[in-house]
């Protein structure tokens, strides 16, 4: 472990020295801004997410003891290539700052929705596990498919303890952890990173509910079939009807995590900009709230919902890595995705986005493909007016690929942050869980994939 804080240590005191160097450094960095990293260059980024679709499966002892470090060191040898081969302090301060927005939002949101405990005493049917799923996905949109599972899942397990069952949490994972985030920034983290590069907050309920609510309802439905065979021998339980719901303050942490979204000076003008510091007032005030809600929150609802620090720092350790590893990747692609010009089409980039989002992670997928279709037009994903462009005169495209990104992060367990969240702690309550494969082959490929096709042949096929 003091190896592990050592490698990140190293990352973040060589970031801090940039900051004395970006004046001095300018000129170059403007000129190493057009220069592209060797191609070999995407390994440490494609080795560190094969390690996190096979870790867990394969080498789960050695995954577990030494993801920190080896997530550290693959970003550090992306770190010195920069530093030292190109001389390009911008692409690392900019993914830096990045970073930092990104685990800012996901751990505060983590960390206050542990300090809320909701206990649903009603009797377990079809339609009450229905209705749950679809609050989870509106909810996913306000407080984000973390903190909507980790919020969620507790008492959605508590409910159905009678007559618990894999397909449950199957079901819980495709909605609430997935499906559901698609339509504000804070809803799935892809869209989020998309919102920092100039993306505008609304752009997504605008131009994808149309297409979230037919898909949530279309697997609420097929739930509901399935949960309606789930039949228990009656018993004498008694039930009171009763909602309980702890933690009231926590709302209001909530909110203030949701207006400070917003401050930004790209979003707000009158926001100071803290540069040359790789963050701002908005990740001051949800790294604050966050310590603040721990602190101050009930010791038994932590309790209760058996909350620790666990998954937020799988996710803060991994992320280091995925976010210095991929800047060559993204680079790479909008280059050959502006040479390639018309070869690249609509369907071609909602397949490509999903596919990866299944298998990798969804969040540097969507940066990724969102880089290749700015470069497709000629446009820049660094610069916001570029982008302001895109999403306005190639609606469609960024439709497609934030569509994809965040529906597909269901098709298996490391499409998305939470769905190994919410498997841990469904484990931890004696329910066993699909294997990797069993979840893919039983479960996202012939309930998922018959929904996404569908989606495609409406709204994509033969256009673009």
């Amino acid at each position: 472990m003091k190896k592990t804080f050592l490698f990140v240590g190293l990352f973040i005191i060589n970031c801090e020295n940039l900051f004395a160097q970006v004046s001095t450094h300018q000129a170059l960095n403007q000129a190493a801004e057009h220069m592209l990293p060797n191609p070999i260059m995407i390994l440490p980024f494609v080795l560190l997410l094969a390690m996190i679709a096979t870790g867990p499966l394969f080498y789960k002892h050695f995954w577990e003891k030494n993801y920190p470090a080896v997530s550290s060191v693959l970003g550090l040898v992306t770190v010195f290539y920069y530093l030292i081969f190109l001389n390009d302090y911008h692409s690392l301060l900019h993914s830096l700052s990045e970073y930092l927005s990104f685990i800012a939002l996901l751990s505060s949101l983590f960390i206050v929705s542990g300090g809320i405990l909701i206990k649903v005493d009603k009797k377990s049917t079809p339609l009450l596990n229905s209705i749950i799923l679809f609050i989870g996905a509106i909810v996913s949109n306000l407080i984000g498919t973390t903190g909507a599972s980790m919020l969620l899942i507790r008492p959605f397990l508590k409910l159905n303890q009678e007559r618990i069952k894999p397909y449950q949490i199957i079901f819980f994972i495709f909605i609430v952890s997935n499906v559901g985030g698609a339509l504000t920034p804070i809803g799935d983290p892809p869209l989020f990173l998309g919102f920092l590069r100039g993306i505008d907050f609304f752009w997504f309920i605008q131009h994808i509910w149309y297409i979230w609510l037919p898909a949530v309802l279309l697997i609420i439905s097929i739930f509901y079939v399935y949960d309606s065979r789930n039949q228990v021998p009656e018993t004498n339980k008694s039930y009171s009807g009763k909602i309980e719901f702890k933690g009231l303050k926590n709302i209001i942490y909530l909110l203030i995590i949701l207006v400070s979204v917003f401050i930004d000076p790209a979003v707000m003008s009158w926001v100071p900009s803290l540069a040359p510091f790789p963050f701002g007032l908005r990740e001051i005030i949800m790294f604050s709230v966050a310590y603040i809600s721990f602190n101050r929150a009930d010791k038994k609802i932590l309790q209760s919902n058996e909350f620790d620090f666990e998954p937020i720092k799988e996710v803060a350790f991994l992320f280091i890595g995925i976010f210095a590893t991929m800047i060559p990747a993204l680079q790479l692609i909008s280059h050959e995705a502006n040479v390639l010009g018309e070869k690249i089409n609509l369907s071609a980039f909602y397949w490509a986005t999903g596919s990866l989002s299944a298998v990798l992670d969804n969040a540097p997928t969507y940066l990724n493909f969102l880089s290749a279709e700015l470069g497709k037009f000629g446009l820049d994903l660094n610069i916001k007016v570029d982008v302001h462009t895109f999403q306005t005169t190639h609606y469609l495209y960024l439709q497609a690929i934030s569509v994809a990104a965040v529906f597909f992060g269901a098709m298996t367990y490391i499409g998305n942050g939470p769905n190994f969240m919410v498997k841990s702690i469904s484990e931890r309550a004696g329910i066993k869980m699909p294997s990797f494969f069993e979840y893919i082959y039983k479960y996202s490929i012939p309930i998922l994939l018959p929904v996404f096709t569908i989606i495609w042949l409406i709204f994509y096929f033969g256009r673009g």
